[in-house]
């Protein structure tokens, strides 16, 4: 399992490889991360210990907005120059080709609160599709903890 986290204390960004049960020492501030035991199900956070925690695309957004603005803008130059046929094939073959990606890329499940990403693990029932009222709820914790440091 490949995970890929933020250091709770400077969050620098860090990737590790899981077999089972791990230490983690960030490299920029020395901090001692000792990862709880990593079970295939994945029922909990290795990082943080939190259970709530959803499936999603390993696939960049960026990357799929850019196909779908390509896509709009030459199908506009093709209506524009009277080829309809062409315009149809290129919307047709935009969403077949997102089609195809949606099927060919696998997911990756994601812990709500420390935003860790679990590659290499297969999603299970528990793991459910995001949900922006859970997300607020961490991202209000998140924003509170802030507030008490500072």
């Amino acid at each position: 399992m490949n995970i890929r986290f933020a250091c709770p204390v400077c969050d620098s960004p860090s990737e590790i490889d899981v077999p089972g049960r791990w230490e983690w020492r960030c490299p920029h501030c020395d901090h001692l991360l000792r990862l709880l035991d990593v079970d295939a199900a994945l029922p909990s956070c290795p990082i943080c210990g939190n259970g709530e925690l959803y499936k999603k695309k390993d696939f960049p957004h960026s990357l799929g907005m850019a196909i779908l603005v390509l896509a709009c803008l030459a199908s506009t130059v093709t209506y524009w120059l009277y080829d309809k046929w062409m315009t149809w094939a290129i919307l047709i073959g935009s969403a077949a080709f997102d089609g195809l990606l949606y099927l060919w890329v696998k997911d990756v499940v994601v812990c709500y609160r420390c935003q860790a990403h679990f590659r290499g693990v297969a999603a299970h029932a528990e793991h459910k599709p995001f949900e922006l009222t859970i997300h607020e709820r961490f991202r209000q914790e998140r924003l509170r903890r802030e507030q008490w440091k500072g």
